[in-house]
């Protein structure tokens, strides 16, 4: 069996890396892939990026079934492409993707369907979202409509802040189209977590839970980023909070999908803010797997993955149990010098050790530049150990993560403190 995994992220590497296990898989084609991905001998990296360009490949090739990792191409309709090829594909398409790749029509989805999430207002006329920041306060959160690859999120604590990220999406256009429209939301309190799912158009199958660290620095201090690490399972997600969020927000949203016409299929992906009660609020939806929530997901995964996809094509879900690893898988993203404003390319890389049956190395921003291992994008590596605890699982992050070196690499040493807070951590 050949499969091809679209992006060159970590995540993409994460999913080819459980891919590559099954016995059947002969091999993973990986489009673009990265350097991680290009130094594996069950992997192949493909130059191209055009849907069509993949749908011919997949053809020519005789590809079994493709995996969407990033946003961008399934916005773009690549599902929607490769089916009307009759090409077997695992993602949402166009149209169902607007859950992520449109705020306003995410908001709007779930007020119609009465999904819990925060209140809110859009705006394209810069003057009326500074009257309506005025009125409603600080914290208040500012969203650009689009994709705008980790930047559309404003958490103003004061007004002044939140008047700056409008006047920079609205008036000053810093984010291109993404942000000609913006979402100003009600700040929500309390602690979040990932709940990703994969459906099939009509079941779900929950995958592990697990929380990131958006914040740069330790403490969840500094710039928001793409993520800075992550770890599953969630301890505050309890078992009745998990039938919970399926019952509230995960099924509401696919029965929801298909009733407006917009049967959904992929990953799923709600990004939850839990309050001091326990009270689950809708913050987002993704349309794809969490970057870099991945890395530990797939990492505790015992189930052969490429089974579980094949069920999902035949719309058999409701078949598949997941086997877990009962450890806590931990991931640490080590950054460029830069990261997240302006990440600096071309730092080689030295130490990454071999591989173990505890820490495993996922790379994202990295090339194989005439045989060395080189910087390419702002989130460089995630090392992910796996542990009987939290806290064990860090020692093997962090040991590994001492042996690695690139200049200017930036990495929190906290990943994993507010799991650490729970007795069931």
């Amino acid at each position: 069996m050949k499969i091809l995994v679209v992006g060159g992220g970590g995540r993409e590497h994460a999913l080819a890396w459980k891919l590559a296990q099954s016995e059947r898989v002969t091999m993973v084609y990986v489009a673009p892939g990265n350097g991680g991905t290009a130094r594996d001998a069950r992997m192949c990296n493909v130059a191209l990026s055009a849907p069509q360009e993949l749908a011919d490949f997949v053809r020519s090739e005789h590809i079994d079934f493709t995996v969407v990792g990033p946003e961008a191409p399934l916005a773009a309709g690549i599902v929607n492409l490769f089916r009307a090829q009759d090409l077997k594909i695992f993602g949402p398409t166009k149209e169902a993707a607007q859950l992520e790749s449109s705020k306003d029509f995410a908001k709007a989805f779930m007020v119609r369907h009465n999904i819990p999430t925060a209140e809110y207002q859009t705006f394209t006329d810069a003057a009326a979202a500074h009257a309506y920041l005025n009125e409603k306060g600080a914290p208040i959160v500012i969203k650009a409509d689009g994709l705008a690859a980790g930047k559309g999120v404003v958490v103003a604590q004061t007004l002044d802040e939140a008047h700056q990220a409008v006047d920079m999406m609205l008036s000053d256009n810093k984010l291109g189209s993404a942000g000609c429209r913006v979402v100003i939301e009600e700040f929500l309190a309390g602690e979040e977590a990932s709940f990703i799912v994969m459906v099939d158009g009509k079941h779900v199958l929950a995958l592990a839970t697990s929380q990131d660290h958006k914040r740069l620095r330790d403490q969840d201090e500094g710039p928001n980023t793409g993520g800075m690490g992550a770890y599953s399972p969630a301890p505050i997600i309890t078992p009745s909070l998990h039938a919970r969020v399926m019952r509230e927000i995960i099924n509401p949203t696919v029965q929801g999908m298909a009733r407006d016409g917009i049967p959904y299929s992929g990953f799923l992906y709600a990004g939850l803010m839990i309050d001091d009660k326990g009270n689950p609020k809708t913050l987002e939806f993704n349309c794809r797997m969490g970057d870099p929530e991945t890395q530990p997901i797939m990492a505790r995964l015992k189930t052969d993955l490429a089974h579980v996809f094949e069920q999902a094509l035949h719309g058999a879900l409701d078949a598949v149990e997941l086997e877990w690893d009962r450890r806590t898988a931990l991931g640490v993203v080590l950054a460029a010098a830069g990261y997240p404003e302006d990440p600096r390319k071309g730092d080689v890389i030295r130490g990454i050790p071999a591989d173990t049956a505890e820490c495993t190395t996922f790379h994202a921003g990295t090339v194989l530049q005439d045989g060395q291992l080189q910087t390419s994008g702002g989130r460089v590596l995630c090392v992910v150990g796996l542990g009987d605890s939290v806290k064990m699982a860090q020692k093997h992050v962090y040991d590994t993560v001492e042996k690695i070196h690139f200049d200017g690499m930036q990495y929190r040493r906290d990943i994993g403190w507010r799991g650490m807070k729970h007795p069931a951590a």
